[in-house]
């Protein structure tokens, strides 16, 4: 093994199961037992990218309303610049994509998490993408608009509902997502040290 291969190997994220390497998504096991989801089932854990940046600042995260129509945040607010690509967290197919009070709005169903499926939003997006078209992870759905407004700085607001329930979209992302720290190479065992 050559050792330029060494540092991809090292910062490499943990492999997936072997069902999502091959694209498919693997529903909840209540799901895959025929009963239908609600609100409070968890929530699988299948993104594999953030929608924008490789680990953005997040600037104000998720405070569920006390009732329906309660005051608080239905998503998090992530930090990007106007022009920056805004990406699908998982597979789907777009279930909107348009303007909605002004500004540009892309809503993606989650591929194989039930009836009413999980759906992703994602604004102020200037969408590049139709109501219809399938997506993998990771695909790109829009530009990060220039709006004001919703924050202190350029933003995309990241929501996730079933049927008409918010919940917290940070419960998509697996841990090794959501990790802070920095990479660090790991000692390779059985290869020599250069001289």
């Amino acid at each position: 093994m050559a050792l330029a291969a060494l540092p991809a190997l090292a910062l490499a994220a943990p492999p997936a199961p072997s069902a999502a390497r091959a694209g498919a998504v693997i529903a909840p096991a209540s799901v895959r037992a025929g009963v239908p989801p609600g609100p409070s089932d968890p929530v699988p854990a299948l993104a594999r990218a953030w929608p924008v940046g490789l680990h953005p600042r997040v600037l104000r995260g998720w405070e569920p309303p006390a009732t329906d129509y309660g005051p608080g945040h239905r998503g998090v607010d992530l930090a990007a610049e106007p022009g920056a690509p805004v990406r699908a967290v998982a597979a789907g197919r777009v279930s909107f994509a348009g303007r909605v009070a002004g500004r540009g709005v892309v809503a993606v169903e989650l591929a194989g998490t039930g009836e009413p499926p999980l759906r992703t939003t994602y604004e102020p997006v200037r969408p590049s993408v139709a109501k219809g078209d399938v997506l993998r992870a990771a695909d790109q759905v829009g530009t990060v608009e220039a709006v004001g407004g919703h924050c202190p700085v350029g933003c995309v607001h990241w929501g996730l509902l079933r049927g008409r329930s918010y919940l917290d979209p940070l419960s998509l992302l697996p841990p090794w997502l959501l990790r802070r720290a920095p990479s660090r190479l790991l000692p390779v065992l059985g290869v020599p040290l250069p001289r």
